[in-house]
């Protein structure tokens, strides 16, 4: 009897204790958030059912907690009308301890909140001057530029040193990458490609914006190399003789626009939005005609259903010398074009 007595009361005090463990848990049992918002509300549900040590064991700068325990109705009311749930609580109040990640490091805000703040390691950046990014904009310095890659550009890199510029003269590319003026008229630095696969398929066939055909994708890049300029596909498929743009059969949404000058037709996209230009975007185009952006030359070509291209920055009526030396070079690259075999072996 004593031992069946011990027995009963040995479980007895172990279901209490079980008890006042799930009432523990309970009581410490919330929501976890991936964010605080400005307004202090917590945003971005990550997990509910989570204690607070459970929510904040990743350190991960930004995770908050509610303890609530509140039905899932509520949940969606707070983060769909209500700017996200209240009693906000973050894991990090300052930076003890803070891992923000490579190029990043954590400060304080004016908010007191700690942060995580675009802070690359500049050290050993030697080129002080500006330098061209693979975004086609230009940085006053690498430094910035690795700021800016920080802030949500991964892929940004460094194309060659100096401003982007409009040609490739003077442009130094690194290793055995190679100067290429592209369809919007700025000098890239790429690889080229010496070896094409021959095509499998019917549809790898593409028509160049020079008339020639291409085998592949492949095949027009490498032209493009060897040529120093984009050659930029006309439309898929072999070239045609076509005597106007209902010849033509465009893909993907683009509209065929007619090049009076080659008597060619090229499909392009004519669905851009134009955001507002500067007195600085101004371009003269191909019909001698100012306007006040590429896009918005662009436009007026898809409302005409005529191609027309950038001759030169700025006004038509304000041509400087080093332009006309340049549109000079390039047209005397686009005559060239037309009798370089893009099959040529290397």
């Amino acid at each position: 009897m004593l031992k069946q007595h011990q027995l009963r009361t040995g479980m007895l005090l172990l279901f209490i204790w079980l008890f006042h463990c799930m009432e523990d848990h309970r009581a410490q049992a919330g929501n976890c958030w991936l964010q605080q918002g400005k307004n202090g509300r917590c945003q971005v549900l990550y997990m509910t059912g989570l204690s607070r040590e459970e929510c904040c064991g990743s350190g991960r700068l930004g995770t908050s907690w509610t303890e609530e325990d509140v039905p899932n109705s509520t949940l969606f009311r707070w983060m769909i009308f209500n700017g996200g749930a209240p009693h906000c609580t973050p894991c990090k109040e300052t930076c003890d301890n803070v891992d923000c990640g490579l190029g990043k490091r954590c400060k304080m805000n004016k908010r007191n909140k700690p942060r995580c703040a675009c802070a690359p390691d500049c050290s050993n950046v030697t080129w002080k001057g500006p330098v061209c990014g693979s975004d086609g904009k230009t940085y006053k310095d690498e430094c910035a530029l690795l700021k800016a890659r920080c802030k949500g550009h991964p892929d940004l890199e460094v194309q060659y040193q100096g401003k982007c510029k409009k040609t490739c003269r003077d442009v130094l590319c690194p290793g055995s990458s190679t100067c290429v003026v592209d369809q919007t008229n700025n000098a890239y630095c790429v690889t080229c490609n010496r070896i094409c696969p021959e095509p499998t398929l019917p549809e790898q066939y593409l028509c160049g914006n020079d008339g020639i055909i291409y085998s592949s994708a492949c095949h027009l890049r490498r032209a493009t190399c060897l040529l120093g300029r984009s050659i930029g596909v006309a439309y898929e498929g072999k070239c045609i003789k076509a005597k106007s743009c209902e010849d033509i059969q465009c893909h993907s949404g683009k509209t065929c626009l007619w090049d009076a000058r080659m008597s060619r037709g090229r499909c392009s996209l004519c669905d851009e939005v134009c955001p507002e230009s500067r007195s600085d975007d101004a371009v003269c185009a191909s019909d001698n005609t100012t306007y006040p952006s590429e896009c918005a030359m662009k436009q007026a070509a898809c409302s005409l259903g005529v191609l027309l291209e950038v001759k030169h920055s700025g006004s038509c009526n304000s041509i400087t010398e080093d332009q006309e030396e340049e549109e000079e070079d390039e047209d005397q690259d686009y005559m060239t074009s037309l009798h370089i075999s893009p099959l040529l072996d290397w």
